[in-house]
């Protein structure tokens, strides 16, 4: 494996350390490159910039070098025509380097209230980085460290560290993120190191749903990108979770974290229960579920679509033994409260067809269901309350609570008969503005996702979605538009008006399969597959071209890419 750190970042499971090529300046033409960063991602997408230090390869005479990197999930590896530098996380919150032939250079000149560097024991030094709420110490190991810095009365605008070779031509050090205090102790080996993090993510590998042979190297890449994308426990963040991307999407939202969970529920049960539980451990007192959520900032501005139960289902059904007694217990209530909650603040004119208040509700951000004023009764949000329902229903009749079983079941029986009666217009299930109930006339694929409600539809209906979709401008050559390509809303690079997203094709997808659909399921699954393996794993996808948008390393794609390669292919 050799990923582009222009487009997948450096790090490890656990740490909130990342490498990344910056777009700014890039000589595209050469994999020579001047702007390589070590970046935190504490803090999540509103963090103005992440950027710790820019690193830069040096010779003898401690002159900039050009180098080139290569790359693996243990190390990183940046080679010079005078030498090379390996670096290695080697735990969450170490980083261990070391060079032969060259040294290693480390900048910092970003204007920052109060950060500065000071002289610690052993030639050490400490950076305290308060405009990113961490401290980090530099530790040479062998070879010396010279400093450069300045100070200004209340802060150090310029830091440079150089890490130079001893006699030998050869220099090692570490780099330690701490928050208050931090004591000397021994390191390990590097080349222990190196192996003990190849094994960690090779025992992590051997835990995701397996693959044809043929898809090896992109399925190790979607392993490397979700193993990356872990971080350990640490402020607001409860447990080991899988974040968006250590790009920019380092948050955690409300419905991503499913397609993750799922991903790994086929063979690594405990830790896909994490992904699905981390969001429920900021419910509220009401039942509301947070937009979303990293280690230092909830957000509650908005929701995301209850999809949970639909996973839940997918989840049990992969994995016989994933839920037992004391898990269904954890997530009953929770899970009961986040359904009511709709009904509950999300039914302003009492139809018991609940509402979506922005398009950021539905996950679909600037889709055209939204271009008239919301609030939205979108089919899609019934639909996949009515599948919650029915997992409610499953969970209370195993752990013994027949009456709440049988109330639940009743609930979901009226739902699907209520949105048939409120939401079916001219044959289609049409998305309504609240309390006008004005039919929102849209080009999107959003008003076809209640397809996952499958067999569940009278035959007419599920027949007439099926057929529709099939005679729209929404399925390409590389998979679902999310926006019709005729449609006078859709932009190659529109969002949620044009471009394929994994979790829209995913949801499709299991719908399709579970109406009889087989053969359209597979077709769309196998051009989804393929969009991956030529493109990456990005956000999204340009629907005409096939090419990858946005965040490059984005989990829910590597997940979903995993799932339907599983099985589909498999």
């Amino acid at each position: 494996m050799n990923f582009d750190l222009k487009q997948v970042p450096f790090s490890r499971y656990g740490s909130y350390f990342a490498f990344s090529l910056l777009p700014d300046n890039l000589n595209s033409s050469s994999n020579e490159q001047n702007n390589l960063c070590l970046r935190t991602i504490h803090g999540g997408t509103r963090t103005s910039s992440k950027e710790l230090m820019q690193l830069t390869v040096i010779d003898k005479e401690q002159q900039p070098v050009l180098f080139k990197i290569k790359t693996a999930p243990e190390v990183m590896r940046m080679e010079t025509e005078k030498g090379y530098i390996e670096i290695c996380i080697s735990e969450p919150k170490i980083i261990r380097i070391r060079g032969s032939g060259v040294g290693l250079r480390l900048t910092r000149d970003k204007e920052a209230m109060f950060d500065n560097a000071i002289p610690a024991q052993n030639h050490q030094w400490i950076i305290n980085a308060f405009s990113k709420k961490i401290q980090l110490i530099l530790v040479p190991l062998r070879g010396r460290l010279e400093m450069k810095t300045n100070w200004d009365g209340t802060r150090s605008s310029f830091v440079q560290a150089d890490m130079l070779p001893d006699q030998e031509e050869s220099f090692e050090c570490a780099i330690e993120e701490f928050y208050s205090s931090w004591h000397q102790h021994p390191y390990n080996d590097f080349d222990e190191s190196r192996q003990k993090v190849r094994e960690e993510f090779e025992s992590f590998l051997n835990k995701l749903p397996t693959v044809p042979s043929l898809l090896r190297d992109t399925h190790e890449l979607a392993a490397y990108i979700n193993w990356s994308c872990i971080v350990e426990p640490n402020g607001l963040i409860k447990r080991p979770t899988m974040l968006m991307s250590k790009n920019w999407m380092t948050n955690v939202w409300s419905w991503d974290h499913c397609f993750n969970a799922l991903a790994l529920s086929y063979k690594n049960p405990e830790l896909a229960w994490d992904q699905f539980m981390t969001i429920f451990d900021h419910q509220d007192n009401k039942g509301a579920l947070p937009d979303s959520v990293n280690d230092q900032e909830i957000i509650w501005n908005f929701c995301k679509p209850p999809i949970h139960g639909w996973a839940l289902k997918k989840m049990m059904d992969n994995n016989k033994d994933f839920l037992d007694y004391d898990k269904l217990h954890q997530i009953y209530q929770p899970l009961c409260n986040w359904t009511s909650w709709w009904f509950n603040y999300r039914d302003d004119d009492d139809d018991y067809i609940p509402q979506y208040n922005h398009g950021n509700d539905s996950g679909w951000d600037n889709s055209s269901v939204f271009i008239d004023s919301p609030p939205i009764e979108s089919p899609d949000l019934t639909a996949f309350l009515i599948i919650q329902i029915e997992v409610l229903s499953d969970i209370a009749h195993k752990l013994g609570r027949k009456s709440e079983s049988k109330a639940w079941r009743k609930i979901a029986e009226q739902l699907l008969t209520k949105l048939l009666e409120h939401s079916l217009k001219n044959g289609q299930l049409s998305p309504l503005q609240s309390r006008t109930h004005k039919i929102i006339s849209s080009c999107s694929l959003l008003p076809f996702i209640p397809i996952v409600l499958a067999k569940r539809l009278p035959e007419e209906i599920l027949k007439g979605l099926i057929t529709g979709l099939k005679g729209s401008n929404l399925i390409t050559e590389h998979g679902l538009a999310t926006e019709s390509i005729n449609s006078p809303l859709y932009e190659s690079d529109g969002y949620w008006r044009g471009p394929i997203w994994a979790p829209s094709t995913m949801l499709i997808v299991d719908g399709l399969k579970e109406a009889g659909e087989e053969l359209l399921a597979r077709d769309i699954s196998h051009k989804f597959i393929n969009l991956c393996r030529s493109s990456g794993f990005a956000e999204n996808f340009d629907a005409l071209s096939g090419e990858g948008l946005r965040d490059r390393a984005y989990t829910w794609t590597s997940s979903v890419f995993m799932i339907l390669a599983h099985e589909y292919l498999q």
